[in-house]
């Protein structure tokens, strides 16, 4: 049998224009000779759809979208489309949805399955929407049995070590398996994190080697909101092998024959490039998706801004993307021209907006009140936190003022290692509508920025983009006299090793401290630092998710608490 794999980008509740993407993937496979062609979890809606399911109508108007593909578009060829359905609900307390895949052959219905396994830990909340299925299913297409699955149904927790969830509950394969299937396929909508794909091949290898049968899984690409999807669709033979992928990142359509499975050879990427790419389709499919077709942030001249403006630039082409040079009182020169040399690197525009102005004047509405209080001045004691927050504050909100009178979008330029500990302005850095580095450490951002400039001519730039000096010179926020980052924070091979531990391993400081030999009195300052500010973590703009743990739905801790680590 020839399969197609049909690896598309949805955008979440775009029902039409998905639709119209599934119509014409069905007509490219049907020219190229597939039986069947498969599209991936819930490819009607897009994942995750969240509330939209909850919205009156949109189930109802997803299934109406898949009957009409189904009764005339499928001449000739067979589909397994993923939808929401409405299903039968037997508490008869709420109308109920299920996360389903739908079968058509030569316009006719065939079959549909509800997955069963519903994920509901770190970004997934599928419990909440949906009713879980209670019965496998087999189609048969020509004369080979096919099994359905549905992503977690064969993941079962196993990628992100919530194996545990599912201990009681019967395997979805095994049970294809006994009903005689002869290949398992799983449409998926499984997110990005850096580092899980050879998980989940090993997964799939594992299914076809226990089982002797091929596995096929269709993943979605793309991004939407905080998830990133890679796509990397993958058939593995029943030795395991991998036989066929898609493309990372984009959209890709590859057909299979059944009776061909031999194994490819598999190349792999450095994290740096994946993380490149991961990036960039987040960029590219937010701004859009939104609705936006330019951007602008703020260029300090350091390293932060500089990966951000990078991956802009790669994601919507220069002549898309503002650089805004913001100079202060305390702006170095090196500031100013390392923001302008970025530019012209890219060949990107930049343009001045000091601040200085703003900032004295703000000072002569404010000191006269301060004083009334019996408040200093500001400036009078150094260091003086309100005055180095005013500065961030008055750059963020000029920003914003860009952003109304363009139309374009604010990036923010945040890492992963600063917002953890709160290193970052409410309503002054933090302004802004994707925070495009929140998930990425800071030493991967100097790695990052170091495999652009080495690799810039693979990654598609003219030159090396990031100035040599924003990449050596020692990182600050240039908002006091000599200030520099290490004044208040360890090295960030400390800091970063703190924060990983902390978020993503759920360590507490003892156990840090323990396991890494790290200065106690340092390691509890951070971790109460984390704990501290996560009010702001939860005030700011999205932000790419590419790691195990990032800041955002898959993380919800509460702001007002007293437990202590």
């Amino acid at each position: 049998m020839k399969i197609a794999l049909a690896q598309l980008n949805p955008t979440v509740g775009d029902l039409a224009g998905n639709s119209r993407k599934v119509i014409d993937a069905i007509t490219h496979a049907r020219d190229q000779g597939a039986e069947l062609v498969v599209f991936s979890e819930l490819i009607i809606c897009g994942y995750p759809p969240r509330d939209l399911l909850l919205v009156e109508g949109f189930v109802e108007e997803c299934a109406a979208m898949v009957k009409s593909i189904g009764e005339n578009h499928t001449k000739d060829i067979a589909v397994i489309i993923g939808s929401p359905l409405p299903a039968d609900d037997q508490t008869g307390f709420h109308s109920a949805i299920a996360n389903s895949l739908l079968v058509y052959s030569n316009n006719e219905y065939i079959n549909y399955y509800d997955k069963r396994l519903l994920p509901t830990y770190d970004v997934f909340d599928e419990d909440r929407y949906f009713t879980p299925g209670n019965e496998h299913r087999i189609v048969e297409i020509g004369t080979t049995k096919i099994g359905l699955a549905i992503c977690e149904d064969l993941w079962k927790g196993d990628d992100s070590g919530f194996s545990n969830r599912y201990s009681d509950d019967t395997d979805p394969v095994s049970q294809l398996i006994n009903a005689g299937a002869q290949i398992i396929i799983a449409p998926s909508a499984s997110p990005f994190v850096l580092g899980k794909a050879h998980k989940h091949i090993d997964i799939l290898a594992n299914h076809a080697r226990k089982h002797a049968v091929p596995v096929v899984s269709v993943n979605q690409a793309g991004a939407n909101d905080d998830l990133i999807f890679a796509g990397q669709s993958t058939v593995v033979n029943e030795r395991g092998e991998v036989c066929a992928q898609c493309k990372s990142f984009h959209k890709d359509l590859v057909i299979i024959d059944t009776n061909n499975l031999a194994p490819i050879k598999q190349s792999a990427r450095p994290d740096e490039h994946i993380i490149i790419e991961a990036l960039t389709l987040g960029i590219h499919d937010y701004v859009t998706k939104c609705g936006f077709k330019q951007v602008c942030l703020g260029l300090s001249g350091g390293i932060d801004s500089a990966i951000v403006a990078a991956l802009a630039v790669r994601a919507l082409g220069e002549d898309n993307v503002l650089g805004v040079s913001m100079p202060g009182k305390f702006s170095s020169d090196h500031s100013k021209t390392d923001a302008y040399d970025l530019a012209a690197n890219m060949g990107m525009n930049c343009i001045t907006m000091p601040i200085e102005t703003g900032f004295i004047g703000i000072c002569e509405s404010l000191n006269p009140a301060f004083t009334s209080i019996d408040q200093p001045e500001l400036g009078e004691f150094l260091p003086d936190l309100t005055q180095e927050n005013l500065q961030s504050r008055i750059r963020g909100t000029m920003m914003m003022a860009l952003s109304n009178r363009t139309g374009a979008l604010v990036l923010t330029t945040g890492n992963k290692s600063e917002i953890a500990v709160g290193y970052c302005t409410l309503y002054g850095d933090m302004n802004g509508g994707l925070a495009v580095i929140a998930d990425i450490p800071k030493t991967m951002v100097f790695k990052v920025c170091r495999y652009m400039n080495e690799h810039f001519a693979q990654l598609g730039y003219d030159e090396p983009p990031i100035p040599v000096n924003t990449i050596e010179k020692p990182p600050s926020a240039e908002l006091a006299p000599n200030q520099l980052d290490s004044d208040s924070l360890p090295d960030y091979t400390i800091l970063d090793e703190i924060v990983e531990r902390h978020i993503e391993g759920h360590q507490n400081a003892s156990r840090i401290i323990e396991e890494t030999s790290f200065d106690a009195d340092t390691v509890n300052r951070i971790c109460k630092l984390i704990d501290r500010n996560e009010y702001k973590r939860q005030q700011m703009a999205v932000g790419l998710k590419v790691t195990t743990k990032a800041f955002g739905p898959g993380r919800r801790m509460p702001i007002a608490h007293r437990w202590t680590r």
